[in-house]
């Protein structure tokens, strides 16, 4: 089991474990650091890090920018300290997450003819419009089919949001964070492209459950090419924490305080 999970989501975005529940869940999987990195919103932290109930917990972030060349990456912040800069950033994004929410929203119920029991607020996202859905047993969709056939890229009830660029979101974070790093650089579309402009960043998220066989090697290479740290994290949207991350000797290399 690994000492830090460093990719962990909560209810302020679009996890399922609040986030005073977040110590038991760390405990209760034997990870003793979590770094909480909820989608474009920050935590009610005073400082970088905090203890919790014999846990560490990191104050991080997940942030989506866009490259020039249009691909959409998300950037992990470590050691959160925010800047009027990237509070400006992210108050624009939660602006945004409303009308993007409530737009996907109304045209789902409209095409399914149905009324979603959602709250539209800050940290909105699209799983819990999946949910949402999920939970009316006459629709034909669960909360994977929600998303492969309703509000999935390139669906009929998709809407994509306003993201920064990533020279802004980059900097903004640098400012505000101990450590930056690309979030699992073998998701995205062209990962060639999107390792290359790690070498802007601190680190790269090494460690990560993608759910099928990956070649790391060209992450590895990354890593050496451009001195890169390595992060890893499990991306956890539930409870269950440590399915991946980092050993306690790997989490030290990272210096983040303590």
């Amino acid at each position: 089991m690994p000492y830090a999970d460093l990719h962990v989501h909560t209810t302020r975005s679009d996890g399922s474990l609040d986030l005073e529940s977040v110590p038991e869940a760390a405990r209760r999987n034997g990870v003793d650091v979590v770094a909480v990195t909820d989608h474009d919103r920050r935590q009610p932290f005073d400082g970088p890090v905090v203890e919790r109930d014999g846990v560490t917990l990191v104050h991080g972030i997940e942030l989506r920018v866009e490259t020039d060349g249009g691909q959409r990456l998300d950037l992990l912040g470590y050691g959160l300290e925010p800047s009027a800069e990237l509070e400006a950033i992210l108050e624009d994004i939660q602006a945004n997450r409303i009308e993007r929410g409530q737009a996907i929203v109304d045209c789902v119920e409209s095409r399914l003819g149905i009324e979603l029991d959602v709250t539209i607020d800050g940290g909105f996202g699209r799983p819990h419009i999946a949910r949402a859905i999920e939970a009316h047993p006459e629709i034909e969709y669960d909360y994977q089919g929600a998303f492969d056939h309703l509000i999935g890229s390139d669906c009929p009830c998709y809407v994509p949001r306003e993201v920064p660029s990533f020279e802004r979101g980059r900097a903004a974070l640098a400012e505000s964070c101990r450590l930056v790093s690309l979030a699992h650089p073998l998701r995205y579309r062209d990962p060639e492209s999107a390792l290359a402009v790690a070498a802007e960043l601190d680190a790269v998220e090494l460690h990560y459950p993608y759910g099928r066989e990956v070649d790391r090697e060209p992450v590895e290479r990354a890593i050496e090419r451009h001195e890169l740290l390595a992060t890893g994290g499990s991306d956890a949207h539930d409870e269950q924490l440590g399915i991946a991350g980092l050993s306690r000797e790997a989490y030290e290399r990272l210096d983040l305080p303590t």
